[in-house]
């Protein structure tokens, strides 16, 4: 295995760049609370760390406990709220003490590597095992000539609805936005909110801008383009705004107390969410079981099939790592192995991003909860129409801060959504450079 570090900027430029930058420890090794990599003798026994939010992962990591006597894992769970996750494994790694193995989303993938974090996987053999997982999933992880991350799943978008509520009230599951906007104010005059716009999910307002067309992250050469307020994302953010003045759509938090009561109660009756947002709505809202459906996203163009993607997760392996094989060995086998794939998606854990071990219908894990709906196909031909172009760049993990700071500005004093996107592309742009890297404004 090389001990050549990779440039950071060649890493996060594109796969063609060369330029150099500041150190990034790919393969080489910082160390960690383990020390130097070692390769793992025959008989001995170690055991890796792993921290990870996914519900349910202790049971796939148990089968493989069971089956893999010499390499044992154990599971740390780590808070996903507010990114305290990520929080916690920037400064194990600041610290020299990060764990063996990750769960790392795709949008931050580039974070930890301005981090010098993550191990390139690359000299390890990873790339044999590219064909086994979905493509542009691959991709998100593959930066310069270095793989530096399994992928899990990924998170395409559809629209969660009340199917009684809305029969109830004559309103079919919106095509368009168009649509949507009626539909909402329909609810709106029934005492309901179709949904809230949630200021400080900058993950799901990105997948609003992914499927209207928007790249927020381009690069040439060495060079990152920022076009986070390109005109897609301003015709998303000026949608927002319109249901927003209109007082068609709530403004609390998704995914928290208040939310979940309207959920409950229907206060709230839809939801655009990911395909992982079936076992968060049948665990949070049992009392509506059977009641709920799924249905694509609205789309800008009446026939258009323009999908996206929220969030998505990989398995990555530290650059502190003590034992990196074996830690691949075991982000292979979670994510490919059929049994494992099965207990993860028991657990709700996303769309796989292994293309074999299931069948669609195997992610219906919640079915009588959808009424009986095969509701895992909506996602799956979601992913398929997703636009693979969508590149994910360095900072998001702060950009989506500055938004969320922005968009709740913006709802105080008034001012509009685009002046947020605005603000929120030179903080972006200022943020970048003083990490060392090269990157310029997009027109």
């Amino acid at each position: 295995m090389s001990t050549h570090p990779l440039p950071r900027r060649t890493v996060l430029g594109t796969a063609a760049a060369t330029a150099a930058g500041l150190a990034l420890a790919g393969c080489g090794n910082s160390a960690g609370s383990g020390g130097p990599p070692r390769e793992r003798k025959k008989g001995q026994k170690i055991t890796l760390t792993f921290w990870s939010w996914v519900p349910g992962i202790d049971k796939p990591v148990d089968l493989w406990n069971r089956h893999h006597p010499e390499v044992q894992v154990k599971v740390e769970k780590v808070s996903a709220v507010n990114g305290q996750q990520y929080a916690k494994m920037h400064a194990a790694i600041k610290a020299g003490n990060p764990p063996d193995l990750g769960q790392i989303e795709f949008p931050v993938i580039p974070s930890f590597l301005l981090d010098n974090g993550l191990r390139d996987l690359a000299p390890l053999g990873a790339a044999r095992h590219k064909n086994r997982f979905v493509g542009w999933q691959w991709q998100q992880s593959v930066f310069g000539n270095g793989i530096y991350a399994i992928p899990q799943a990924s998170g395409p978008m559809g629209l969660f609805l009340r199917q009684d509520l809305f029969d109830a009230w004559d309103i079919a599951p919106p095509r368009t936005w168009d649509d949507y906007e009626t539909a909402a104010k329909t609810i709106r005059r029934k005492g309901a909110w179709i949904e809230t716009f949630a200021p400080t999910n900058g993950n799901r307002f990105a997948g609003y801008a992914w499927q209207a067309g928007a790249a927020w992250y381009t690069a040439h050469g060495d060079t990152w383009t920022l076009h986070i307020d390109d005109e897609p994302t301003r015709k998303v953010a000026d949608y927002w705004e319109s249901l927003v003045k209109q007082k068609l759509v709530k403004t609390i938090p998704d995914r928290q107390n208040a939310w979940y009561k309207d959920i409950q109660t229907g206060a709230v009756p839809a939801w655009l969410g990911a395909s992982w947002g079936d076992t968060l709505l049948a665990g949070n809202a049992p009392a509506t079981r059977g009641k709920w459906r799924a249905a694509p996203l609205p789309q800008w163009t009446p026939g258009a099939d323009a999908q996206a993607n929220w969030g998505g997760s990989t398995t990555a392996v530290f650059a502190a790592a003590t034992y990196p094989e074996d830690a691949l060995e075991f982000a292979l086998w979670l994510n490919t192995d059929p049994a494992s794939i099965a207990l993860l998606i028991d657990g709700g854990y996303g769309f796989p991003s292994a293309k074999n071990g299931y069948t669609t219908t195997d992610l219906d894990v919640d079915k009588e909860f959808f009424g009986g709906q095969h509701y895992s196909t909506v996602f799956a031909d979601a992913g398929a129409h997703v636009d693979t172009r969508w590149q994910w760049g360095p900072g998001v993990d702060t950009l989506y801060q500055r938004l969320g700071d922005a968009f709740t500005d913006a709802l105080g004093d008034g001012s509009s959504f685009r002046s947020a996107l605005k603000k929120v592309q030179s903080q972006t742009l200022a943020d970048l450079k003083a990490k060392g890297l090269k990157v310029e404004s997009g027109r």
